[in-house]
């Protein structure tokens, strides 16, 4: 019995963390990647690379947890998101903001842990991404594109990694790299914001996917279209092998024909749109292989 509830216990703080779902953990790691990757030495070491792993985890569960302390009470309006732990009271409340503190001290000493050329920036960084992480899940409320403000907290998962490997971020390839991450998360998450579109309308609450209206499929277009493109220049100034080019011309097409699978309005499915999001972490997850097959 004992036994049992502790099982149970760790299942609703995997629920909470999202761990028990992993495309979204990986759509996070895999710009990590693509920066560990693009850095001048574009081999890190498995030290580096475990560091950014475990970074990436307990980065994103923490901004799983602060989202749904500020949204339990919208949570449990929405269909997809009414069983969370927080919202359906699997877990207390105060629970929750341990674990949040938890992690953010997990994420802290992860970082003193960097070696000693980046530790610095990045704790800098961090400090600097910490309060948007946190805030982010309130911008729904004031902010018409909120979408916008997770795409910037998503930068930092390519800017971190690279001050930790490489001591400093001045670099042009970074910055496509970032710009790259910014479009894309964009696009993603309108795509996943479709899926609560009608409750947001319902609630009063903002998403890029209601504002953007009419605009929603050519703006993403355009998002995967230069999220593309600036990969292309990474992969350009970094002078990587004939073999990434393939895998980017069909990654590339495919990210495009992946949007028509969900357009017109009729065909938007919380299935369709949960796919769309997965097959988002494949095509990234390709160009991740080709540039450390390329570099």
């Amino acid at each position: 019995m004992i036994k049992k509830n502790l099982n149970s216990k760790i299942n609703i703080l995997f629920e909470l963390l999202r761990w028990n779902k992993p495309t979204g953990r990986l759509i996070l790691l895999i710009p990590a990647g693509w920066s560990l990757y693009l850095t001048p030495e574009s081999n890190p070491s498995i030290y580096m690379l475990l560091k950014i792993l475990i970074g990436g985890l307990l980065v994103s569960g923490l901004g799983c947890v602060a989202n749904d302390i500020w949204d339990k009470r919208i949570d449990q309006k929405v269909l997809r998101t009414k069983n969370r732990p927080l919202a359906a009271n699997k877990i207390s409340t105060k629970t929750a903001y341990l674990m949040l503190i938890f992690l953010i001290l997990c994420s802290f000493f992860l970082t003193l842990s960097l070696p000693e050329n980046g530790r610095l920036l990045s704790l800098s960084l961090a400090f600097f991404a910490l309060p948007l992480i946190l805030i982010y899940p309130s911008a729904k409320r004031w902010f018409k594109y909120p979408q916008f403000i997770l795409s910037i907290c998503w930068g930092f998962a390519v800017v971190i990694p690279w001050a930790a490997n490489e001591g400093n971020i001045n670099s042009i390839v970074l910055l496509f790299c970032w710009l790259a991450t910014i479009f894309w998360t964009f696009g993603f998450d309108t795509v996943y914001a479709l899926a609560d579109k009608k409750y947001d309308i319902q609630i009063g609450v903002n998403s890029s996917a209601v504002n953007l209206a009419s605009n929603t499929k050519k703006t993403i277009q355009i998002c995967y279209f230069l999220t593309s493109s600036f990969l292309a220049i990474c992969a350009f100034i970094n002078q990587l092998t004939f073999v990434f080019w393939p895998i980017w011309l069909i990654t590339g097409f495919l990210m495009q024909k992946d949007i028509l699978k969900i357009f017109p309005e009729s065909k938007q499915s919380i299935k369709k749109i949960g796919d769309h999001f997965k097959n988002q972490s494949i095509y990234g997850g390709l160009i991740l292989l080709g540039f450390i097959i390329a570099s």
